[in-house]
C-alpha cells in the first residue's frame, strides 16, 4: 500500500504558508494566486494551524466579518491532525473521514515536510488501481512478466 512519502515524491513537498498575524484577505488572495484550498500557519517555524476556504466561508463571510481587517489567527483551525511521511493512505483517508477534514499537515523530526489533501489521496489509490488492473491484465493475457499476486 502506498504511504504519504510515495504522494510527496509524485506532488512535491512545497507547503504554502501564512503567519497568524496575517489578514485574511491576505490569505485568500494566496490561495487563489496558488489554486490551493488552505494554508498552513507558521509562526518562528512552529505550526500553529490551518486557515481553509470552509474557515473562511464559516468564519468571516457568513458572520459578516470583514477580510481586510481580520487576522487569520481568529480564523485558523488549531489542534490539528497530523501524519508523518511513512502513514499509510488508507490510514490518512480514515482520519480524513472520520474528523470530517481535507488536509493532514506531514511532519518529520517536528518540522512541516508536505501537506496532502483528499485529492491527493484519491489520486494515489487511482494510481494504485490503475496498476493492480494492468498487472491483472497482463496476467491475463499471458505476458511473460505477469505473475499472480
Amino acid at each position: 500500500m502506498a504511504s504519504v512519502e510515495d504522494i510527496l515524491r509524485q506532488k512535491g513537498s512545497l507547503v504554502h504558508a501564512v503567519e497568524p498575524t496575517a489578514l485574511m484577505f491576505e490569505a485568500v488572495e494566496k490561495m487563489v494566486h496558488h489554486n490551493i484550498g488552505a494554508l498552513l500557519v507558521v509562526a518562528d517555524d512552529e505550526l500553529k494551524g490551518i486557515v481553509t476556504e470552509r474557515d473562511y466561508l464559516k468564519r468571516v463571510a457568513v458572520l459578516g466579518k470583514r477580510s481586510r481587517t481580520t487576522p487569520v489567527s481568529e480564523v485558523m483551525t488549531e489542534n490539528l491532525v497530523t501524519i508523518s511521511p511513512n502513514t499509510e493512505v488508507g490510514r490518512c483517508m480514515e482520519l480524513m473521514t472520520g474528523r470530517r477534514i481535507r488536509h493532514l499537515p506531514v511532519i518529520f523530526e517536528g518540522r512541516v515536510v508536505g501537506l496532502v489533501s483528499i485529492g491527493d489521496l484519491v489520486k494515489s489509490k487511482l494510481r494504485e488501481q490503475d496498476a493492480h488492473i494492468q498487472h491483472l491484465t497482463d496476467y491475463i493475457q499471458g505476458s511473460p512478466s505477469a505473475t499472480f499476486l
